[in-house]
């Protein structure tokens, strides 16, 4: 047969799109020609396949070859389509049977002696794969995670000869079995390590509980890192579907996804990171900062220091829960359901309210400090706490107050109560939905409305003032939201 078709997967964003391999030879002078829109790392892919070829003493047919890589309005970069173009030609030039090749799909780049090498964003690859009930070919270093796609038959193949000798009937290759796969996790710090601070801790608890942003303002050497450090152990552990995104986008960005599965992301960049570092860019769109951290927390410490620029590029995420990175050829949506914590001084100098009286900031100094962050940003972030100087003994007391295993049973519970009633955490309700479950009775929404008008808060913040109020309610398993849950909820928007 001079017709033979594989298929392979692509790489756009954390999708993977399907590529169809068509391999035909024809008679005429010897040639190898390649389309489909390749780039430079696909174009080179026919030396190395035919020196792979010709190094596993398989037969390279001397003829005119066409390659076409379908779609051909989809780009095409990297290694991975290597295995694939190989498979190809060898059932075309009918050195393999070419049915053998139907139920699989193919990823791995080729060395010259015909080693298979691996690559990366094979996770979202196997996904797709189990979707379309097909078998996936993989290298075998990239074996284990395409075994996290539970129900994917995976076959690990360490060279090209394993793999035709498996195709030909001649060395049937066995399934791969993982081993060990299911924890790869760090124990989160506890936080009881904490010495008092309790209203931050009564912070941070809301916010693990209802899925909200916080923002913790203070003096330096208060805590304020320390806390944040804390909340990935308060928040409820990964469901399977999002253990396998988090895995996947690690997969996409060349991080190792085994590496702390399935914990929920922590990621801290530092102030000086760019605006393509914190969303995500590139001439091949990488996943930033925001989308690292998507199903877990992005902590942003000395947010101030931040370059305002780049901080505005937060907003639309926060609201949306992804980014959509558009280039000349083409969009990129990279999901951005991510938990801010950030943290700053309350002044330039950091001592702003502190008793030791040190702060000499002017006020024309703290206004233009604080000027950095914008209002919207602001109203984006649910609760504002500030964070007092503690006792400076060393020795910390004998009730350092309630660990981290205690308050995650606490907010485990509280989220429970949400997605029974709704479905998602109280942070991401939408209008209709605080309409249907953040009911207030005449009186006490009468009272509201009075104090944001008061406070001067815009309607963004009152609604999320009334998400906060209904997070308060679940944490102590009430129905209804009461004026008590509504003056607390306040206070945190009155405190920065």
């Amino acid at each position: 047969m001079s017709l033979a078709i594989v298929h392979s997967r692509a790489q756009v964003g954390v999708d993977a799109p399907i590529v169809t391999v068509e391999a035909h030879l024809a008679n005429g002078l010897p040639s190898l020609a390649l389309v489909g829109l390749p780039e430079t790392a696909v174009k080179e892919s026919k030396d190395r396949v035919r020196s792979a070829i010709l190094n596993c003493a398989l037969d390279f047919p001397p003829r005119r070859i066409t390659l076409n890589l379908a779609p051909a309005d989809l780009p095409k970069d990297g290694g991975r389509f290597d295995l694939a173009i190989a498979l190809g030609i060898l059932a075309a030039s009918g050195q393999l049977p070419a049915e053998s090749l139907t139920s699989l799909e193919c990823l791995g780049e080729l060395a010259l002696s015909g080693a298979i090498r691996p690559v990366q964003g094979v996770l979202p690859a196997a996904l797709a794969a189990r979707e379309a009930g097909r078998t996936l070919v993989v290298p075998k270093e990239n074996a284990e995670e395409a075994s996290l796609a539970s129900g994917l038959t995976v076959l690990a193949a360490g060279h090209l000869l394993e793999l035709v000798g498996h195709l030909t009937g001649q060395a049937p290759m066995a399934h791969y079995q993982a081993q060990g796969l299911l924890r790869h996790t760090q124990p989160y710090p506890d936080l009881a390590e904490v010495q008092g601070q309790l209203a931050a801790k009564r912070a941070l608890l809301v916010a693990a509980a209802g899925g909200h942003n916080l923002l913790l303002s203070g003096p330096p050497g208060t805590g304020k890192t320390l806390l944040a450090s804390r909340l990935p152990g308060l928040l409820p552990p990964l469901t399977e579907e999002e253990a396998l995104q988090v895995a996947a986008i690690r997969s996409v960005a060349s991080h190792t996804p085994l590496q702390s599965w399935p914990q929920r992301p922590f990621r801290h960049p530092h102030h000086s990171a760019s605006g393509p570092a914190l969303v995500g860019g590139g001439s091949r769109p990488q996943p930033g900062e925001i989308t690292l951290a998507h199903h877990g927390v992005l902590f942003l410490d000395e947010l101030p220091e931040f370059d305002r620029r780049v901080l505005e590029v937060l907003r639309e995420p926060l609201e949306s829960g992804q980014i959509v990175i558009a280039r000349a050829r083409d969009k990129v949506s990279f999901p951005a359901r991510f938990q801010l914590v950030a943290a700053m001084n309350p002044c330039p100098c950091g001592f702003l309210g502190d008793p030791s009286g040190r702060c000499r900031c002017s006020p024309e100094q703290i206004q233009r400090y604080r000027g950095k962050l914008s209002g919207p940003l602001l109203d984006r972030i649910d609760l504002h706490i500030t964070v007092a100087r503690e006792s400076t003994a060393l020795s910390p007391p004998q009730d350092s107050g309630e660990s981290s295993a205690t308050a995650a049973a606490r907010v485990a519970t509280a989220r429970d109560i949400q997605l029974r009633r709704q479905g998602i955490a109280n942070a991401f309700l939408d209008l209709p939905g605080l309409r249907e479950h953040c009911v207030l009775n005449d009186i006490d929404r009468e009272w509201l409305e009075h104090a944001c008008e008061r406070l001067t808060l815009s309607l963004r913040s009152a609604h999320r003032v009334l998400k906060v109020a209904r997070t308060l309610a679940d944490l102590q398993s009430e129905t209804a939201i009461s004026r008590q849950h509504l003056a607390e909820a306040l206070q945190y928007r009155t405190n920065l």
